[in-house]
């Protein structure tokens, strides 16, 4: 029962009260602005492989990027959010389709630069809750010195893929491959960053100056547990809009809803600084905090129980 699970998990939930105050404090401490977006909005980012769940003629938006890098480009150098996002069929130990983001952008970084950052990030949060450079998770010590461990995805493949890089991307099975071959693998002793995506897996990531075939993308990933996704931005509108009309066809050819292009995003984008942005799973980072491989242990309620 839903009143059992809540009483057995009260310290889960200090904890987490805990860590989302010291989220705060860090991007306080860094001169971030804390800003709050529409969570309901006329037009999400058309990315093929994220199903967006309606709300009369509008959407609940899969994350606040759209609306944050509006901010961007009305001038806001460093801003945060924390904040609920939501993407349709998604349930799993660790997904829920409703959920909770921190996101956050800075002005003047690119990838590299947010990899320092989202160290010094976790580094701070152990800090607060532990007072250590160190997480113990699923019985096993993860050492949280920086600089952490860095690898490349072709690199990633070459180690534990039973299929060539190129190969995975013209199957299509390129996501299933990390999933089920490399991201087990990925940050055991310590954290790792998987860094330089191809760029038919760049998401809205700025592909590199002196070779277009990589992307500027990273994910971080803790005991194999994927904990955050970010890129050096695209920051041509031109460049911007094409991204957006590729997903748009992708998401026909799977025979999706396709959504309506977010005009007004595309006319703020032609102010959009150099800029990196990051986000981050909340209910994950808990997770790790609270030594469970379940989602459910950490939130107050699951759909279920509704």
């Amino acid at each position: 029962m839903a009143e059992h699970r809540q009483k057995k998990i009260h310290q889960h939930l200090k904890l987490r009260a805990d860590i989302i105050q010291a989220i705060r404090n860090f991007f306080i401490e860094k001169d971030f602005l804390e800003v709050e977006t529409p969570i309901r909005i006329p037009a999400p980012a058309p990315e093929a492989n994220i199903d967006a769940i309606a709300s009369e003629n509008w959407f609940l938006q899969t994350s606040p990027e759209l609306c944050m890098k509006m901010l961007l480009c009305a001038g806001y150098l460093r801003i945060f959010q924390i904040c609920k996002s939501f993407r349709k069929k998604e349930r799993g130990s660790r997904h829920l389709p409703e959920f909770t983001l921190l996101e956050w952008y800075a002005a003047g970084m690119n990838y590299i630069d947010m990899m320092d950052q989202c160290e010094e990030f976790i580094c701070y949060i152990s800090s607060r809750m532990y007072g250590k450079e160190s997480l113990f998770y699923q019985g096993k010590q993860i050492d949280l010195k920086r600089p952490w461990s860095r690898m490349s995805v072709s690199e990633a493949f070459k180690k534990f893929a039973s299929t060539p890089i190129e190969k995975a991307i013209s199957q299509n099975c390129f996501d299933e491959t990390l999933a089920l071959e490399i991201e087990p693998y990925l940050g055991i002793d310590k954290p790792l960053f998987l860094f330089d995506y191809p760029a038919s897996q760049r998401a809205f990531s700025k592909l590199k100056a002196q070779e277009s075939s990589i992307a500027e993308r990273f994910e971080l990933y803790i005991h194999g547990m994927e904990i955050c996704n970010a890129f050096s931005e695209i920051i041509d509108p031109a460049e911007q809009q094409k991204k957006f009309e590729e997903e748009m066809n992708q998401r026909k050819k799977l025979r999706k809803d396709v959504y309506p292009m977010p005009d007004k995003f595309i006319e703020a984008f032609k102010n959009m600084p150099e800029a990196s942005g990051n986000a981050l799973g909340i209910d994950r980072l808990v997770m790790l905090f609270a030594d469970t491989t379940v989602v459910d242990d950490v939130v107050a309620f699951t759909p279920e129980e509704l």
